[in-house]
């Protein structure tokens, strides 16, 4: 199933510090105020690129519907964490 994939995808993004500076390095652009904005097109591409399959769709119904877990850069450069909202 395409949600689980997402999940997955997120689970390896949240336990690998390099492959989640690239995921932030290449999805994320950082807007005025400190705003992010993140390309779904991108997180897709880059999921794709190792080895997960789930489309746009897939990505916001398991982020905003589901509770899928969702990475979160913290304020410090120390390094990152995964936030599960279940």
């Amino acid at each position: 199933m395409s949600l689980e994939q997402v999940d997955a995808f997120y689970n390896m993004v949240a336990s690998d510090q390099g492959i989640y500076e690239q995921y932030y390095n290449g999805c994320c652009i950082r807007g005025f105020f400190g705003i992010w904005n993140w390309d779904k097109t991108k997180i897709v591409d880059f999921a794709a690129s190792l080895g997960f399959e789930f489309t746009e769709s897939d990505l916001d119904m398991a982020l905003f519907e589901s509770g899928a877990g969702v990475v979160q850069y913290p304020d410090s450069s120390s390094g990152y964490e995964h936030i599960h909202s279940y």
